[in-house]
């Protein structure tokens, strides 16, 4: 067995010589022709510059490109996966060797081959050797090099924290010490070898060492001087070498640690190194600003996200252990963006950089003024963050807004969902003045700016676009409807059942009227108008058939004052003014199913309310109800049904609208059968000759009328014909 592993070595070695020497006499070739590649390559340009004279004005002045906060290109991954094409045996490579070392080791400690000791000083050698190999190669072989040494860090970090926890060799200070040293080296092999790639390696095993040697015992101030000295570390090389990626895995580590600590155990020292840790990374999103004058798309990102993180945090330890003033930290930060801020307006500029700025000051200004109001920390600050995002979006045209406008909006749904939810164990709030609606006052007003800001997007409107517009609109209006209601149901929730349901849909029907009313201001699209008109004639139906019927019901019982009768009556103004003006107006009738529905609501709307002041004006008492609502169903809803029929019919017949004839008849047949299959073996005999008379009567009356009409209708249409071509033959 030996002896194979031998023999695979040397076959190994000599496979691995020959390659070597194969791949150097390539890179001479390659050198020789690339030294006589530039003259070639000279002369052509000389040849070309002698040929073709490209004439320039005298006067014209040299244009200086503007900068335009982009640093990626399109395909963003596109680097990443030629990264991967190339390099993907090597990683695989450094993988399988670390693993193999692993196997290794375990091996002997089950042949008990070496001692604890040994076991440890084979990972440190192993480590330091693969280190040692990657210094050797990377003048040439610059990436593969920065892998490998990668990888040889990878095994110093594991090594130490198997030698900590599993063979305690060391005590847990020696062990951390050692990762200190360890990251140190990586960082500075990092920052000697100009590799990007071997600093991401480094950051991620300096963040991950606190948790290779805790013990479970935490000492957070300690471990967050430690982070802080890598984040300065890793600030210090993100100025000298441009490395932004580092900037935003410190980032994403700092946090999480930050937030754990705060929820885990909740300390006023934390607020220290929130406050540490939001200067480090404003001076990192900053670098391309002091230096170039301009914030990059992730700069924009990274200051919008360092601003609402630091004070969630901080503010939420200042509730947690009852401090005052919250505001203290979101006031302090909106007064260093306001610095900023000044800056740009006292250089005259109302670029990019401005709108940043002022969009960030004022957000941060509204969260302060909320949370003084004793909202929640967590809906308000997201839906400020989100309306920042979409602002942002809107001033810059950037698309990673828009994906973090899209993340965080949702969010803000659900976290306002959980503050509408304490509404059911909600006690004694005062009216308007309470946390929860002014939480969702915070929401509904950066609704509204989110609604404003959505409509001067700077995009073309597609049919994607325009979609996403009727949802976004219709979801946001939502929200609006609910914050209003939960807080008016909430006040009124000690009344009857019947009065809080009739007093909700009144306060629906009236807030989609508004919308409609003012749809012209709002730019409510055609297709959202029509969806709202569907849902407006759909709670119209509830309302008369529910409501109103609950309320009789009530009032004849002496359980509630007729008074509320009156109140309930209130959607027949809306109703009115919405079928009258609104609906002509818009694009309801396209769909086919429209006038139906019309049709539907007014039929019951106007069978209801008769049926209604026919039981308030006969009903003594609550006995009395069904026999009334049966003698009114024999014999005045026929009637009822029988005159609309014959509106219904006359309105097609003079507007040419043929589903109202159709919606006519429909009833008419309806009222008919219901008459001859059903009324007639219910009624008296005095009673059906009165409804027969009355009910053939009108059928007579609308049957002439129709024929006038259509005789009407006839000689005009003969007449415009005659006269159009009269005016054909003069011609």
């Amino acid at each position: 067995m030996y002896i194979l592993v031998i023999i695979l070595v040397i076959i190994i070695i000599i496979l691995y010589s020959n390659l070597n020497k194969r791949i150097r006499i390539l890179e001479n070739e390659i050198s020789e022709i690339r030294k006589n590649q530039p003259k070639k390559q000279t002369e052509e340009i000389q040849e070309i510059s002698e040929t073709i004279i490209v004439p320039v004005p005298e006067h014209e002045e040299e244009k200086i490109p503007i900068a335009i906060p982009e640093e990626e290109p399109k395909d963003r991954l596109a680097p990443l996966f030629n990264f991967l094409q190339q390099n993907a045996l090597t990683i695989a490579g450094i993988f399988t060797l670390v693993l193999g070392i692993g196997y290794f080791v375990k091996y002997a400690i089950d042949k008990n081959w070496i001692g604890e000791v040994s076991r440890a000083g084979i990972g440190f050698t192993a480590g330091a050797g693969i280190i040692a190999l990657g210094h050797f190669l990377r003048k040439n072989h610059t990436v593969f090099a920065s892998i490998i040494t990668g990888g040889g860090i990878a095994i110093l970090y594991f090594t130490t924290t198997i030698a900590f926890r599993e063979y305690h060799l060391f005590s847990q200070t020696a062990a951390f010490s050692i990762t200190c040293f360890i990251t140190l080296i990586s960082i500075s092999l990092s920052y000697y070898y100009k590799s990007e790639i071997l600093i991401i390696f480094s950051l991620f095993g300096g963040f991950l060492a606190p948790l290779m040697i805790s013990d479970g015992q935490s000492n957070y101030p300690f471990l967050f001087i430690y982070i802080t000295v890598i984040n300065l570390g890793m600030l210090a090389v993100a100025y000298l070498k441009e490395w932004k990626s580092i900037g935003w895995i410190a980032f994403v580590f700092t946090n999480i640690y930050l937030f754990y600590w705060t929820i885990e155990k909740t300390e006023i020292i934390t607020v220290y190194f929130y406050i540490v840790s939001y200067i480090i990374f404003y001076a990192f999103a900053l670098y391309n600003y002091f230096r170039k004058g301009v914030l990059f798309q992730w700069d924009i990102l990274m200051l919008v996200l360092i601003n609402f993180t630091s004070i969630i945090g901080t503010v939420y330890i200042f509730k947690q252990l009852q401090y005052d003033p919250v505001i203290l930290f979101p006031v302090g930060f909106t007064l260093i963006n306001a610095i900023l801020l000044y800056r740009e307006y006292t250089e005259k500029k109302s670029g990019i950089n401005h709108s940043v700025f002022s969009g960030i000051t004022i957000s941060l200004l509204t969260l302060a003024v909320a949370l003084q109001f004793k909202t929640h920390l967590i809906t308000s600050a997201w839906a400020v963050e989100a309306t920042l995002l979409l602002f942002i979006w809107k001033k810059t045209n950037l698309r990673v807004f828009r994906i973090f406008f899209y993340i965080l909006f949702p969010l803000v749904i659900i976290a306002q969902l959980m503050t509408w939810a304490e509404y059911i164990d909600a006690k004694n709030l005062h009216i308007i003045f309470n946390p929860l609606f002014l939480t969702s006052s915070v929401t509904v007003f950066t609704t509204f700016v989110n609604l404003t800001l959505l409509k001067k997007l700077p995009e073309k409107r597609e049919q994607e676009n325009s979609f996403f517009e009727n949802a976004f609109t219709l979801v946001s209006y939502t929200i609006i409807y609910i914050a209003l209601l939960l807080e008016l149901i909430y006040h009124i929730s000690e009344k009857l059942l019947i009065t809080v349901f009739s007093i909700a849909m009144l306060f629906s029907i009236y807030y989609i009227f508004i919308i409609l009313l003012f749809r012209k201001k709002l730019e409510i699209s055609s297709t959202l108008q029509t969806v709202l008109l569907y849902i407006f004639l759909s709670l119209i139906v509830f309302d008369t058939t529910i409501a109103g019927t609950g309320i009789i019901h009530d009032i004849v019982a002496k359980q509630t004052d007729p008074g509320l009768y009156f109140l309930y009556g209130l959607y027949l103004a809306p109703l009115i003014f919405t079928t009258v003006k609104i609906l002509p107006d818009s694009e309801f009738f396209r769909i086919r199913t429209s006038s139906w529905l019309l049709a539907t609501a007014i039929v019951i709307a106007v069978s209801m309310e008769f049926y209604h002041l026919y039981i308030v004006s006969f009903a003594e008492n609550i006995s009395e109800i069904a026999i009334l609502r049966e003698h009114f169903s024999l014999l005045y809803l026929p009637i009822i049904w029988a005159v609309l029929a014959s509106i219904f019919i006359y309105k097609g017949l003079k507007s040419n609208a043929q589903e109202y004839s159709k919606a006519g008849f429909a009833l008419l047949i309806v009222t008919i059968l219901k008459l001859y299959l059903y009324d007639v073996w219910e009624m008296d005999n005095v009673s059906r000759i009165i409804a027969f008379i009355i009910l053939g009567i009108i059928l007579l009356l609308s049957s002439f009328l129709f024929q006038r009409l259509k005789n009407i209708l006839k000689s005009m249409v003969e007449k415009k014909k005659n006269s159009t071509e009269n005016d054909d033959a003069e011609l």
